[in-house]
């Protein structure tokens, strides 16, 4: 079982948060507004709700944009249940409230997350309760938008753009120096220090722990293209607490103080080789950090299902109705030698009920081609003994064909 403190949601006041902190303070205090923009997992929720707990009360007022929603009432509920205040009534009669709940309440500063899924609608809700406040109430509200992305992409701008006068309306509201802002991600030595105060973090499990030694070689896995694919050499606090937790967890399980390099290696492969593999969930489900971290599973020859196995006779309950393989995948052309076709030997456990509705009575052996009918008896369906074939089979990567069309799973695969 992994410790208590691997699930804990920890802020870490990184050199990224102070930054992005930053920006929404000067805004809050210039009652300004601006696009803000940084990559995906870079910690701007954690900033945003770390910088609303130190306000305190509802100066700042932060909300989702709302997803698969372009109704401006979606955004006006956002808001009003942030200020905690009961959602029903038609939304005609709760809108020309809304600045005035705003007023009451003392908000001075609203912020956006994931800014990039708003709509025109939510954008003209935005703009209309703004215009409102300065009018009716004169109370300026400072507005941030936040969006994730990469590069130098900025979201939304083709909407301000827009020729509408409502749009050039909107545009001038933004701060007339820095309207759209990328907030850059963690340089290498912005990570050694991110390390270092991770170290006091998992000290109490990890006395020893020594993280910053292995900065350089973190900061290289982690701008791996894969993770980098805008080559900014900039590290997301996402990816870097993924390995870092990934590795302490398995060192934990381990009973070990330190973590080691190996460790932290195979925890960078996780993220980086096995970043777009499909991850097959069989048998009793799964558990990653029980296994091996340094197995590696080795994958089928050319994308072949692995061998499987003959299922034993005295190991098949009675009145199984499973469909279990029954041949391997190494066996060759072979002529049969024995008087008798082994095949006969091999148990078979089939649904009564789809053999009964199926059409198909006589089918053909696997093994020696002869063909032979078939009778269930106690959910067990087996070949009666018979002469082989004098002819070599081919049993390498052959279905089990039947002598009529079916659907019948147990012979037609």
């Amino acid at each position: 079982m992994t410790h208590p403190l691997f699930k804990k949601d920890m802020f870490v006041e990184t050199a990224f948060a102070r930054r992005f902190q930053r920006m929404l303070q000067d805004a809050w205090d210039n009652r300004s507004w601006h696009l803000l923009v940084a990559d995906p997992g870079a910690g701007k929720t954690m900033s945003i709700r770390d910088l609303q707990k130190r306000a305190g009360g509802r100066s700042v007022l932060a909300v989702v944009a709302p997803k698969n929603n372009d109704d401006e009432q979606a955004l006006g509920d956002q808001l009003l249940a942030a200020l905690g205040l009961p959602i029903r009534g038609h939304w005609s009669t709760r809108k020309p409230k809304l600045m005035g709940h705003l007023h009451q309440y003392g908000t001075e500063f609203l912020i956006v997350d994931d800014a990039h899924d708003l709509s025109l609608e939510h954008l003209m809700l935005l703009k209309e309760v703004t215009d409102q406040g300065r009018l009716q109430y004169d109370h300026p509200l400072g507005l941030c938008l936040v969006a994730a992305g990469r590069g130098d992409t900025i979201p939304l701008k083709e909407t301000f753009d827009l020729p509408d006068p409502t749009w050039l309306q909107f545009r001038r509201r933004f701060d007339k120096l820095a309207p759209f802002c990328r907030v850059a991600s963690h340089t290498s030595e912005e990570v050694r220090d991110i390390l270092s105060t991770l170290e006091q973090e998992y000290q109490q499990i990890f006395p020893q722990l020594n993280l910053r030694q292995w900065t350089s070689s973190i900061y290289a896995w982690l701008t791996n293209p894969v993770l980098d694919p805008t080559r900014s050499g900039r590290v997301t606090m996402d990816n870097l607490m993924k390995l870092v937790v990934t590795a302490l967890e398995w060192s934990y399980l381990d009973g070990e103080t330190n973590v080691v390099p190996l460790r932290l290696k195979s925890a960078a492969e996780l993220l980086v080789l096995r970043h777009d593999t499909l991850k097959l969930i069989d048998g009793a489900g799964p558990n990653t950090l029980a296994q091996d971290q340094n197995k590696v599973e080795e994958p089928g020859v050319n994308g072949k299902e692995p061998e499987r196995q003959t299922v034993p006779e005295k190991d098949v309950p009675h009145g199984v109705n499973t469909v279990e393989p029954v041949e391997t995948a190494k066996e060759q052309e072979q002529t049969s030698t024995s008087p008798k076709c082994p095949f006969s030997k091999t148990v078979i456990p089939i649904d009564l009920k789809r053999f009964t509705t199926s059409s198909v009575s006589v089918v053909e052996c696997p093994r020696c081609g002869r063909t032979r009918s078939l009778t269930p008896v106690k959910g067990i369906l087996r070949f009666p003994p018979h002469e082989p074939r004098k002819i070599q089979t081919e049993l390498r990567g052959k279905r089990w064909s039947t002598t009529g069309k079916t659907d019948w799973g147990v012979v037609g695969g």
